[in-house]
């Protein structure tokens, strides 16, 4: 081979190499070559303006990258006049600013300055690398491609949306919300050099830090003088910005408060999930009210800490919600976010726990609206047959009316309602209220739906209030300031809802269960329920007021029982404590912030025990608010006073001398009733009949016979240390009308005759039994139950 041909070869050889590296560049440029940046931060205040926090959407990206619609004048200059004087005339890259960087540092130890044009940096920032050849060639094609491609302004505007200006923020519209607390727009000629100076150094420019500070302000003034050499500003202009640039006062750095992190977390998960509700632009108002939440987190704490960990409680969450817009003023996850003893950074707002009674308010909303009770409706608080019901005091009130049913919280009533309503339809109202989405069905939880057997958040159950305290219409709660008043969704009627309001701020319709001037009584209008789950694990209490609605969980982390801590005795204290606090200018009671009664009812007096027109005898009356139609026409007879013969305790007559004779209060109650006046030592008109008749009524029809206990399928194990005789079980039975006597059978053999109230006790031996009710000379009995002995 000859020379000539070699050297050919070789050059041909070397020109491919270079095009396939240059075409690879290319390719490799181009793919570079699209302008990325991550999505735009957001800066949350609470709704008086004070800061909350900056949340962004990737730890590793930082914060910021706010996108600007308009570049301004001043901003574009001062950027330039820095950065990149010749930005509009070159293609990407700068070769006079190239040469003269080679230049200056090839005649000097150390690098004096560099070539990096804006379209450079963007591509630095896209793709950080470290500084070496390769990587500055791969900047200089990226920046060619990119200026091609997409235009200088568009260069310039991803610029300004990604160069960081420290603390790990980025873009000049964010910093100057972050520094400056102003618009892009609005900045001046100080301001602007102020923050254009910070991207060539951000950490030793820290506007936070006084040293950063001051480089900060001595390059601005050089962008300053550039600007003016350039005449890019005037005499004045430039006087003007020198002054106050040196003057200027950059606010100290705010953090996010300590005492709103459950909120904050809150916020940026609705955030990430896109459900916080539509808003524009990266600056959020919420609807927090910090000085409420900082105020609340600490009186939270504080009871905590004070009384109720030693008695089991670990922890507390609260919630308040204006009333008419169902927005967060305060939301406290915990007593102390950073309490790791008490697992203090779960958001207890959120975490499900049994419901206790706080869900009754709905059923018994659900049995008016559906027309099966009206106020006026007596409802039977005694034992259930073959139903293990029981209320949280073990005792029984006897016939109620709803108001005194519901602000009392029986659970014998709330759950025969149940019952009559039906589980399913109890069940849908609950998931149509958002208390849960459960894909089990009703028959998973039962009848004991109404009374604790479905769990529920905290954030749910105050959600689910909000349409008792607004006439009926279901609210979302909402996190951002409206400044309007959210319709809602209609559940209920107005009507419904009113009359609920009204029996649960009745501080006297929860006598005796909770006691006057206790922590569930307000010397203004407050409707409210407490809660307590089996066995004390949780307690809850939901208020609200004409203006505001509150909700408070407490309960132990690991669901562990509390020392007999309910509802009234700790949730409704702090509720108490707060709603007070929110009223402060109404606690002693002399402004109008009653509840409105249903339109077009009519207010009569009732009397409790029978849902008749009071009388003067009614030894118990309440106000009800009733329709026309559901007005009763009949006086109460079933309180009265009776003339009794002290020596018999039964009516006097005649002949009973007037030394004997006593004025006594007396019942006439249904015979259902008689087992429960029994044990209450309560004189029964009908008991006094009984015993006064003689024999039994030739015609009795359609006599219904429960047998209250013992329950189907009851074990009993005998205790072999009791005396024999001593050993036993009581047999009681319900019946619907009043006769003088029943036989109690037993493995349908007769076992004794009972007079009223018709209670036996069988002796316990062991074996197998079958006990039944029947009634004298008739075929009239109850359902046998199963009972064994061991």
């Amino acid at each position: 081979m000859s020379y000539r041909l070699f050297l050919w070869r070789s050059l041909l050889a070397l020109c491919g190499g270079m095009f396939i590296i240059a075409l690879l560049l290319v390719l490799i440029a181009w793919d570079r070559s699209s302008l990325e940046s991550p999505d735009g931060s957001y800066l949350l205040f609470d709704r008086q303006g004070s800061f909350l926090a900056e949340l962004g959407h990737d730890e590793d990206d930082g914060y910021g990258y706010w996108p600007i619609d308009r570049l301004p004048d001043r901003v574009v200059s001062a950027t330039l006049a820095i950065e990149d004087r010749r930005f509009w005339y070159h293609p990407g890259i700068d070769p006079i600013a190239a040469v003269r960087a080679g230049w200056q540092n090839v005649n000097s130890d150390t690098r004096v300055s560099g070539a990096s044009t804006i379209a450079m940096q963007v591509a630095r920032m896209q793709r950080p690398a470290n500084r070496n050849l390769l990587s500055k060639v791969l900047e200089a094609s990226t920046a060619l491609m990119m200026t091609a491609r997409h235009g200088r302004h568009e260069i310039l505007s991803h610029y300004l949306r990604r160069v960081p200006y420290g603390n790990n923020s980025h873009g000049i519209a964010y910093a100057s919300r972050r520094y400056l607390d102003k618009p892009v727009e609005d900045l001046s000629w100080a301001e602007i050099a102020f923050l254009s100076a910070i991207p060539q150094s951000p950490s030793r420019m820290n506007p936070f830090n006084y040293d950063g500070r001051k480089r900060a302000i001595e390059r601005g003034k050089r962008i300053l003088a550039r600007l003016h050499v350039q005449q890019v500003t005037s005499d004045e202009e430039h006087e003007l910005a020198i002054k106050q640039i040196s003057a200027l006062y950059i606010p100290h750095r705010q953090r996010r408060s300590v005492y709103a992190m459950h909120a904050i977390l809150k916020i940026e998960k609705l955030l990430q999930q896109g459900m916080l509700g539509e808003f524009e632009g990266y600056m959020l108002q919420t609807s927090l009210d910090l000085s409420l939440q900082n105020q609340l987190v600490t009186m939270t704490d504080s009871i905590l800490e004070q009384r109720w960990r030693k008695k089991g409680a670990g922890n507390a969450a609260v919630i308040v919600l204006d009333k008419n817009s169902s927005e967060v003023l305060a939301w406290v996850g915990s007593g102390d976010y950073f309490d790791d003893r008490y697992a203090g950074s779960i958001d207890y707002t959120q975490v499900k726990r049994s419901s206790g009674s706080t869900l009754k308010p709905f059923t018994f909303a659900l049995a008016l609206e559906q027309g099966h009770i009206t106020p006026a409706t007596v409802l039977a608080d005694i034992p259930v047959s073959g139903v293990p019901v029981r209320n949280s005091d073990a005792h029984f009130l006897g016939p109620l009316l709803p108001r005194q049913a519901l602000a009392n919280s029986r659970n014998v009533p709330a759950y025969n309602l149940v019952r009559t309503i039906g589980m399913n339809d109890n069940y849908a109202l609950l998931q149509q209220l958002g208390l849960h989405q459960s894909e089990m069905p009703a028959s998973h939880y039962g009848l004991g739906i109404a009374l604790g057997a479905l769990p529920v958040s905290l954030e749910n159950l105050v959600q689910a209030y909000s349409v008792l305290a607004n006439d009926g219409n279901l609210k979302k709660i909402s996190w951002l300031k409206q400044n309007t008043e959210l319709k809602g969704k209609r559940i209920f009627s107005e009507e419904t809802t009113r009359l609920v309001t009204l029996f649960l701020s009745d501080a006297n319709a929860r006598l005796p269960s909770f006691p006057r001037m206790g922590t569930t009584e307000y010397s203004f209008p407050v409707a409210l329920k407490t809660g307590t789950s089996q066995g004390y694990r949780d307690a809850w209490t939901v208020a609200y007021s004409s203006r505001y609605i509150v909700g408070v969980w407490t309960g132990d982390p690991d669901n562990q029982p509390m020392k007999r801590l309910g509802g009234a005795g700790s949730a409704a204290d702090l509720t108490q404590r707060i709603v007070m606090s929110l009223h402060d200018d109404q606690r002693h009671g002399m402004h109008d912030l009653s509840f409105p009664p249903p339109d077009g009812y009519t207010q009569v007096s009732l009397c409790s025990s029978s849902g008749k027109l009071a009388s003067d005898a009614c030894d118990r009356s309440y106000q009800e608010w009733l329709t026309p139609e559901q007005i009763p026409q009949q006086y109460d007879q079933s309180s009265q006073r009776i003339l009794v013969d002290s020596r018999t305790g039964l009516p006097a007559d005649r002949d009973t001398p007037e030394a004997f004779r006593q004025i006594q209060r007396a019942r006439n109650l249904p015979p259902q009733y008689a087992l429960w006046a029994e044990k209450e030592g309560m004189q029964n008109i009908s008991q006094s009949t009984v015993m006064d008749s003689s024999g039994i009524e030739s015609e009795v029809k359609n006599i219904s016979l429960d047998i209250v206990s013992p329950k189907d399928g009851a074990r009993f194990i005998r205790n072999p240390e009791m005396p024999q005789q001593a050993s036993s079980i009581e047999l009681n039975v319900s019946l619907n009308q009043t006769i003088p006597q029943v036989v109690w059978y037993v493995n349908n053999e007769p076992y004794q005759i009972s007079d009223y109230p018709y209670s036996a006790r069988m002796k316990l031996e062991v074996g197998g039994y079958v006990i039944q009710a029947r009634v004298p000379f008739t075929d009239e009995a109850s359902e046998s139950v199963r009972v064994y002995v061991e």
